[in-house]
């Protein structure tokens, strides 16, 4: 039976107790931690007190503690200390610097020495010499045509030379008109034009099968031999020294071709093994039966097996042009010969000579070569060695090895498949697991990941679906090339770079895929003219570099070869992204941090950045012009 329940009096005063004790040791704790602490601090006169505020998605503000402030819910990762609070400014350069290469610097190359060209190769600025200013365009300079008509129209104020129209007037390069130029296609060796040249090409090896994608040329002039193969669905890496003619690499990017400064000298090429179908030089000037063949051995490297060597121009059909060359028919025959012999102890096969075009073949593999080699006098092979290494990696006079085979109708490597299905396609190199931790099923993924990128980057910048806002892209860290491929529908080229720094050399595979690219260290300059590019993408580039370079030198480099105009795309950690944002700003680009396309809790985020128009000033480039 239930006991007597407690009067109402009695619950009320055991509820007061209860409070009361529990408020007493609420004060005494308190009365305690403050005694603990030192007693209560004096409260500061309003006007000695002030508050810094950093936006760091803006810039950075200062405000006072007794002025009125909206407050900032906004969660920013990284509170600036007073010090980074005062940004850094980056002065506009002298004009003089509007077309500055800093690694082909005419003053700089003249402490090197002349022999075998060595002084037109990359010959960097110490860090001490590095600019911190930037490179201005030229004043009314105008963003370029559009693609395809870019091939055949470059506005003047962009490159204004008209050394070229003079001199090379008769063999129809280029045409100065009103306020531009024209590319009426014509070269040296075809002054008819290149479609016609290409025509004549056609008739002796397939250009349309789709076997071959990828060509280099070497002395390529304004680049009209590769402007005109891209109709052909073969995308051609153009390169020749700085300077040889006036600005011919700066007309080249101007047209929307991919192209860059670089020489045949002592330095490998910077390309991997087995990257080009097609080689072709037309009155190149480079000394192919010279120093051992070394120039016509290391075509041979960056060749694929079964891949094809144009050479037009002296020697060939010496008999008709002698005259024309001003020279002798014994001096052109004995080079020709020459050539011939440097060709055949690399075990290349001559398939025609026809009117000024002559083509060789090189083997599909090594195994005739082999035996061969033991009853002549071939250039002996290579030592084994990495044959993709070619950043400031010196020629050598042996022999570059083909992977093994096991039999005569093997090709050397895996056979490519023929374009456009070489694309998607899994590269030799991957599928005979060649290149460290990277799988087909890796490689297919990474190619649906960035159909999934490419879509986002979209809807945060509408202009990647227009039409001919973009055309020359560079992909700063370029890994297997997902990017480009995901571009390929639209009318652009990517030069795809894998920084030599880079854990893995995936450089050749990104040629097996029928890409193009080359590579570069990022704590030096690229080897391209200022404005270069309408469009950078760098994924992870400054997580790369951290510890080996300085942040704003790289972004200081993006500037120079960024058009006035030109979009950024970031992707990185975020506190490398906030490092980024505080220097752009001061480069004066509008820029915002967005998070990655899986959400907000990724730790890499977005920046996405536009480089704003400006030039030097009118009587700046007046001067320099006279």
């Amino acid at each position: 039976m239930a006991g007597p329940k407690p009067s109402k009096p009695s619950i009320i005063r055991t509820n007061v107790y209860s409070l009361t004790l529990i408020l007493f040791l609420c004060i005494f704790s308190y009365l305690f931690g403050l005694w603990q602490h030192g007693g209560p601090t004096p409260l500061l006169p309003a006007t000695t007190s002030t508050t810094t505020v950093v936006d760091i998605a803006c810039s950075t503000a200062t405000a006072t503690a007794t002025a009125p402030k909206t407050i900032d819910f906004t969660a920013h990762h990284v509170a600036a200390t007073s010090s980074e609070a005062v940004m850094k400014t980056y002065p506009l350069c002298n004009i003089s610097y509007s077309e500055y290469t800093p690694c082909q610097d005419g003053k700089r190359s003249l402490k090197f020495s002349r022999r075998r060209l060595i002084y037109r190769e990359r010959h960097c600025p110490a860090k001490s010499e590095l600019l911190k200013c930037r490179v201005p365009a030229p004043y009314g300079y105008r963003n370029p045509f559009a693609w395809p008509t870019s091939r055949d129209l470059v506005w003047y104020a962009n490159v204004p030379h008209k050394e070229l129209t003079v001199e090379k007037a008769v063999q129809n390069w280029i045409r100065y008109e009103g306020d531009r130029f024209r590319f009426p296609g014509g070269g040296t060796m075809f002054p008819n034009g290149a479609d016609a040249y290409i025509d004549d090409i056609g008739k002796l090896i397939n250009l349309n099968d789709g076997s071959i994608r990828t060509a280099i040329d070497t002395g390529c002039g304004v680049a009209s031999w590769g402007a005109y193969l891209l109709s052909r669905n073969i995308i051609t890496m153009s390169f020749a020294p700085r300077d040889t003619h006036e600005a011919q690499v700066q007309f080249a990017l101007e047209r929307g071709v991919p192209a860059l400064i670089g020489v045949l000298a002592a330095e490998r090429l910077p390309y991997p093994s087995r990257a080009f179908d097609m080689a072709h030089c037309s009155r190149c000037l480079i000394p192919w039966n010279q120093f051992g063949g070394i120039y016509l051995i290391e075509v041979d490297r960056v060749l694929r097996p079964g891949g094809y060597w144009i050479l037009s121009g002296p020697p060939i059909n010496w008999k008709k042009h002698a005259r024309g060359w001003q020279r002798t028919k014994e001096d052109l025959n004995k080079e020709q010969t020459a050539i011939e012999n440097v060709a055949k102890s690399l075990c290349w096969e001559k398939i025609k000579e026809k009117g000024d075009i002559a083509i060789w073949r090189k083997p599909i593999n090594h195994l005739n070569c082999k035996t061969n080699q033991k009853l002549s006098q071939n250039p002996p092979f290579c030592p084994v060695q990495d044959p993709d290494k070619a950043w400031y990696t010196q020629m050598g006079t042996c022999l570059t090895r083909l992977p093994e085979v096991s039999s005569d109708r093997e090709t050397a490597g895996g056979e490519l498949a023929k374009w456009p299905q070489r694309l998607n396609a899994v590269p030799p190199r991957i599928s005979k697991g060649t290149v460290k931790g990277i799988t087909p099923e890796i490689f297919q993924q990474n190619s649906e990941l960035w159909k999934k990128r490419l879509s986002y980057y979209k809807t945060m910048n509408n202009q990647l679906g227009q039409s001919g806002r973009y055309r020359n892209i560079l992909d700063m860290n370029a890994h297997l090339g997902g990017f480009a491929a995901a571009l390929i529908d639209f009318p652009v080229w990517v030069m795809n770079v894998v920084p030599a720094e880079a854990k893995i050399n995936t450089l050749g595979v990104i040629y097996e895929r029928g890409l193009v690219g080359t590579y570069t260290n990022w704590c030096e300059a690229m080897s391209t003219y200022p404005r270069t590019y309408d469009l950078i993408h760098a994924d992870s580039v400054f997580s790369l570099y951290k510890d080996r370079c300085e942040t704003e030198d790289i972004l200081l480099e993006m500037d120079r070869i960024l058009r006035p105009e030109g979009g950024v795309i970031f992707r990185d950690d975020v506190d490398e992204l906030v490092k980024v944002k505080r220097i752009i700003d001061a480069l004066k680009w509008q820029s915002q941090i967005v998070d990655h396309e899986d959400g907000p809790l990724e730790r890499e985020k977005l920046l996405f950045a536009v480089k704003l128009y400006w030039t030097a000033p009118a009587e700046e480039t007046a001067s320099e012009s006279s």
